[in-house]
């Protein structure tokens, strides 16, 4: 068993991670038993910016998943660079939690960038509506929610009952396939869990 704290910063996230990843381990681990805990929500600027915050929230998350576990800080990158941020606060996150195995996954821009990189398995689900020949670049746009909200029945997208839905349904091997930052999650998962069985 692997308990995997994790730390987000919407209420949607809180919802739709542990559904996302349990569906990973379902179907990239099936051998390997995963524990995800309640997701810790934080402010991502406060989180980032004040480093009383990010330790407390870390030390939260090393206490809740034990040694045994996995720290894994999925946050939207929004205009920061995945590739520049995400090994700052890793290497942050390290100082605090050495003891701790710790992954950080910036979504490219925002958690529904992943929903848009699997569109086309989405087709029908609470609404959502993609032309079969419409081009995605899911990592482009900077309102991924203003995306979906688009192709929404009636232009509206709820965060939080929309994200689960989605979370559960979406073809992980397409939204690899088409989103840098989600194969950056599956990597970690290869890594932290996959690599344990």
């Amino acid at each position: 068993m692997i308990p995997i704290a994790s730390i987000v910063e919407g209420d949607s996230e809180v919802v739709a991670l542990p559904v996302l990843l349990r569906r990973l381990a379902g179907e990239l681990v099936p051998a390997v038993t995963v524990q995800p805990l309640p997701p810790i929500r934080v402010r991502r600027d406060r989180f980032i910016q004040r480093e009383d915050e990010f330790r407390k929230q870390l030390l939260l998350a090393a206490a809740k998943s034990g040694e045994q576990g996995w720290i894994l800080i999925v946050l939207d990158s929004d205009d920061d660079c995945p590739a520049h941020l995400g090994p700052q606060l890793l290497a942050r996150a390290q100082k605090h939690v050495p003891h701790r195995r710790i992954s950080v996954v910036l979504a490219n821009r925002e958690f529904e960038a992943w929903f848009m990189a699997a569109a086309h398995s989405l087709q029908g689900a609470r609404g959502f509506s993609v032309a079969v020949d419409e081009p995605i670049d899911a990592e482009a746009p900077r309102d991924a929610k203003g995306w979906m909200r688009k192709h929404m029945a009636g232009g509206v997208y709820r965060e939080i009952l929309d994200q689960p839905a989605f979370a559960a349904r979406i073809d992980l091997q397409l939204a690899q396939e088409k989103s840098r930052s989600f194969r950056k999650l599956c990597k970690e998962w290869q890594t932290h869990v996959q690599m344990r069985q």
